[in-house]
């Protein structure tokens, strides 16, 4: 199953090959993301004045939601629907950038971190993986990802979202790979997601045309993936505020 939906990675991409600005579609909560960090601007994720707690998805067109007809249809906008439904008091921001390679991601991240963040869901290395860039180079970056959100806001929590990498690369570099998301995430005490796409991965009915990015109900399928991981790091954010009297 997951040889197929690699495969299908190998002929289709991962959203622009370039790197570069976002799709027009499936921007989620921050739709003119990619425009401001153009532009130079300052990132405006808090347009209504929420002073929610904020959760920060940085991403690929995973996260973004490419494709999708509707941005509130992509994962991150369903989290928030979870978050909404048991009451708990965050606000989901999606950062998410098609086409963004884990270099693309470390050098937008200091632009990213100018504005409030709690916790940092990392998904990167999609794109990494499709062009066969290197591993330690990948490693490299998202450890660059997370020492920044650490110098910025030091007491963001901070979860990893692990991807796959196509076969055809060879069992060394896809073993290598995958590793190293589970390692990065012991080395900085995050949490980690084993695989975003588990269970979605290589299923033609959860997928759109292209074989590679969820339809609508992939993406409630990746949602509880995401979820199952970082609502216990919600908790657990809401237990250390409550202790400390804040």
């Amino acid at each position: 199953m997951l040889s197929c939906f690699a495969l299908a990675w190998v002929v289709a991409g991962c959203g622009k090959s370039d790197g570069g600005a976002a799709d027009s579609r499936g921007q989620g909560s921050v739709p003119s993301a990619a425009a401001e960090r153009s532009s130079g601007s300052e990132p405006s994720t808090n347009r209504s004045g929420d002073e929610r707690p904020t959760i920060v998805f940085v991403g690929t067109s995973l996260t973004a939601g490419l494709g999708l007809t509707d941005p509130d249809e992509a994962y991150p906008a369903l989290i928030q629907e979870k978050i909404d439904s048991l009451g708990l008091n965050y606000r989901v921001v999606n950062a998410g950038v098609s086409g963004e390679t884990s270099a693309g991601a470390l050098k937008s991240i200091g632009w990213l971190m100018r504005s409030p963040a709690n916790v940092v869901v990392i998904e990167t290395g999609a794109n990494d993986g499709l062009r066969g860039l290197g591993v330690d180079a990948m490693r490299a970056n998202i450890q660059g990802i997370i020492d920044t959100v650490r110098a910025k806001h030091p007491d963001a929590r901070i979860v990893i979202a692990g991807m796959e990498a196509p076969p055809n690369l060879g069992a060394r570099y896809t073993s290598e790979f995958r590793e190293v998301f589970p390692e990065l995430a012991r080395a900085n005490h995050a949490a980690l997601i084993p695989f975003l796409l588990e269970g979605v991965a290589g299923v033609d009915s959860l997928n759109q045309g292209d074989g590679i990015h969820p339809n609508r109900e992939g993406a409630q399928v990746v949602a509880d993936n995401v979820w199952e991981v970082l609502l216990p790091v919600l908790e657990r954010g809401a237990k250390s505020t409550a202790g400390s009297g804040l």
